[in-house]
């Protein structure tokens, strides 16, 4: 998140305990892989409440710790404390920005054992011998496959400390977003063949294909399903010409484009179990939930479950 929200931190054990939580552990981590091990290690030793402080990074590794550790999923409440750029997620689940009023609703949400069941996600290169990687919001490839490079690919975090302290949470995600764009204009857009649930639908040049697990607010509105709908969708910008691109992909980034889809190029499917991405390239980076993937070849998503998420 933004240099200011680095300070919080120290904030969150007092916080608890105002509402009567004394056994609340803070763990510190630098690195996605790291706050992976330690969600892991947390619930072996018997912790069941893991809450992810950051954005949909950090987020992603938690929850894939969770389930590293094999424990019953129906056992475990997933929080997240929104103190990243574009945690989208912690936005649909009415989590506050403010640590005070987040923690106060962290509080209610354990007493009253409030959660949501949002699908869970996975994503997997079956060319490649990376074991896949689980999720819960978006994912995306084509020029969307290419924000993570520039928003993600840093040594230190100040980078997206800065961008976030002065151009606010969304900060680094529209600074990705115009690097990509910039790129795309001395790009061939690549053809995609996309087959839905054992059927091809289509084969056609997309400058860059969104998937989103359900509505995730109005950053990213595309969906009007909620993260429990037992399907998720996948949204296509379709090359009508680079001289249309930065206006398409303005009027994708604020919502607009849903207003006339025909006309911007804007293709919408919906997958109930089974997606299958393949290219006319052979190598191409996958965003998924603002991290990179790398793929070859093809790029499967497949639902397969659900994550408990405390909420308001």
């Amino acid at each position: 998140g933004s240099i200011s929200d680095w300070k919080k931190i120290e904030q969150i054990k007092p916080l608890f305990a105002e509402h009567g939580f004394n056994d609340v552990t803070l763990h510190s981590c630098d690195t996605h892989s790291e706050a992976r091990q330690i969600a892991c290690n947390s619930l072996l030793a018997g912790g069941r409440r893991p809450i992810s402080a950051g954005g949909s990074g950090t987020f992603r590794s938690v929850m894939e710790g969770c389930l590293d550790s094999s424990v019953p999923m129906d056992e475990i409440r997933l929080g997240f404390l929104r103190k990243g750029s574009a945690d989208l997620i912690g936005k649909v689940l009415k989590m506050p920005d403010n640590i005070d009023d987040a923690i106060s609703v962290f509080a209610t949400s354990l007493k009253n054992d409030t959660y949501l069941d949002a699908d869970l996600l996975f994503a997997k290169c079956p060319h490649t011998n990376d074991t896949g990687k689980h999720f819960i919001g978006y994912g995306g490839v084509g020029l969307f496959g290419r924000i993570p490079h520039f928003t993600e690919n840093r040594h230190m975090k100040w980078y997206k400390g800065l961008l976030s302290q002065f151009f606010g949470d969304l900060g680094p995600f529209t600074t990705g977003m115009i690097l990509s764009l910039g790129e795309q204009f001395f790009r061939r857009p690549m053809e995609w063949i996309i087959e839905i649930d054992g059927a091809q639908f289509t084969k056609t040049r997309y400058h860059a294909l969104i998937l989103a697990n359900g509505y995730l607010g109005p950053d990213m509105s595309f969906s009007d399903k909620p993260l429990n709908s037992r399907c998720f969708q996948l949204f296509g910008l379709r090359d009508i010409g680079k001289a249309k691109l930065m206006q398409q992909a303005m009027k994708a980034r604020s919502g607009k484009i849903l207003e006339n889809p025909k006309k911007w190029g804007f293709d919408e499917f919906t997958i109930n179990e089974k997606l299958i991405l393949t290219p006319d390239r052979k190598d191409f980076p996958v965003n998924i939930d603002g991290s990179t993937m790398p793929a070859e070849k093809s790029i499967e998503f497949s639902r397969v479950g659900a994550v408990p998420l405390l909420c308001k």
